[in-house]
């Protein structure tokens, strides 16, 4: 047999349980909720009658949900006993209170009020991930929804994340909630937010320390093979060389071959604030990045720091031809638009890709003797943009 204090104790480790929250909590269809009470023995009528009252008069004076009763027969009764045989809560808010755990009715307090200010595609993350909002106030949860549902990807354009307008947080609302708006990022973009980080996310100025990879094409240009630069220190510092080849991910550069005068960077991703620096107004630049819209969208990024970045193994037509091999889905597509920077021909591209099933080929994949002879036939040609 089971008391109201022992039912109250499963009912409030059940809270504890994401899939109960959610299940409960967002589907009608959960309810109502059935709790068996079970039923006395035999020999606990006859040897413990008074325990057997207490717990009757226990269930008796309940009056949440509804106690199902049933009379059952005891030999050792001398006529039927009614008893409490099912105890059912007909709504969220029964659980919550038969529960009898203050902290429960606490979390169920705030769901309801982030279930009544935040959009419903977020409900469910907030339900099954307590530990997002546990330590932050209602509003900055309510706020970093609605920031999540403004921000897109490069929708920064180059500011720093404190410096952007909007939902108006404040400019520390970000280091509070960064976590927060992330998985409220992913949830709108299958993950592409935690994936690339915030600030490559949505195009921001990466104000802390990230790290790309430099390299010279030309032994001797540089005093080191490859080193780690922070993308900061590149708008002040002006490497040598003519030529400039930006990689999107920094695994490709085995890929590489040699070339004179140049240097490559690697691994800056939507982080290309760094481009802006004054320096790379007089180097050719090339852009390589995966054939996705996400590839494309960091082109147009980075043409819009410098307007003469040159296109490099990012074309429809080497697209095709490996596309039946390594082609694979874009999880989200960047935007159902192409963006500002592309050219006639990279748009059509960009479109091109976003209705394919398959719509990515990651530039890794390509094979080293292709990307030579491409990057080989890019930097011997003159360059319509080139300055």
């Amino acid at each position: 047999m089971k008391s109201p204090a022992d039912l109250a104790k499963v009912l409030a480790r059940e809270w504890d349980n994401a899939d109960y929250r959610e299940q409960r909590l967002l589907n009608a269809g959960a309810w109502p909720i059935p709790k068996a009470i079970g039923k006395p023995t035999a020999r606990s009528i006859s040897d413990a009658t008074p325990a057997v009252r207490e717990h009757l008069e226990r269930w008796r004076m309940v009056g949440l949900g509804e106690v199902e009763w049933e009379e059952v027969s005891f030999r050792s009764a001398a006529e039927p006993v009614r008893v409490p045989i099912t105890w059912l809560l007909h709504e969220p808010a029964q659980w919550v209170v038969a529960t009898g755990d203050a902290s429960v009715s606490l979390e169920y307090s705030r769901l309801q009020y982030f279930m009544a200010h935040c959009d419903v595609m977020f409900h469910r993350l907030l339900l099954r991930n307590r530990s997002l909002w546990r330590n932050r106030s209602d509003t900055d949860v309510v706020h970093a929804a609605e920031v999540a549902l403004r921000l897109s990807p490069g929708c920064a354009a180059g500011r720093p994340l404190r410096s952007m307008p909007v939902a108006e947080v404040d400019t520390k609302f970000f280091e509070r909630n960064r976590s927060l708006v992330v998985a409220l990022l992913d949830v709108r973009f299958d993950g592409a937010a935690s994936q690339m980080g915030l600030e490559a996310f949505v195009g921001a100025l990466d104000e802390g320390d990230h790290w790309l990879l430099v390299a010279p094409l030309e032994p001797g240009l540089l005093p080191f093979v490859q080193q780690r630069v922070r993308a900061r220190e590149l708008m002040e510092s002006c490497l040598p060389g003519e030529t400039l080849l930006v990689v999107e991910n920094e695994r490709c550069l085995y890929q590489l071959p040699p070339l004179s005068g140049t240097i490559a960077i690697l691994g800056a991703g939507l982080n290309l604030g760094w481009m802006r620096a004054a320096w790379l107004a007089d180097r050719r630049i090339g852009y390589w990045g995966d054939m996705d819209t996400w590839g494309l969208l960091m082109l147009a990024r980075a043409r819009n720091c410098q307007p003469h970045v040159e296109t490099v193994l990012m074309h429809s037509a080497l697209f095709d031809a490996y596309a039946k091999q390594l082609a694979v889905v874009e999880p989200v597509i960047a935007g159902a638009c192409p963006a500002a920077g592309l050219n006639e021909e990279e748009g059509r591209f960009y479109l091109a890709l976003s209705e394919r099933t398959k719509g990515r080929l990651e530039q890794e994949f390509l094979p080293k003797l292709t990307v030579v002879n491409e990057l080989h036939r890019w930097f011997c040609a003159a360059g319509d943009d080139a300055p």
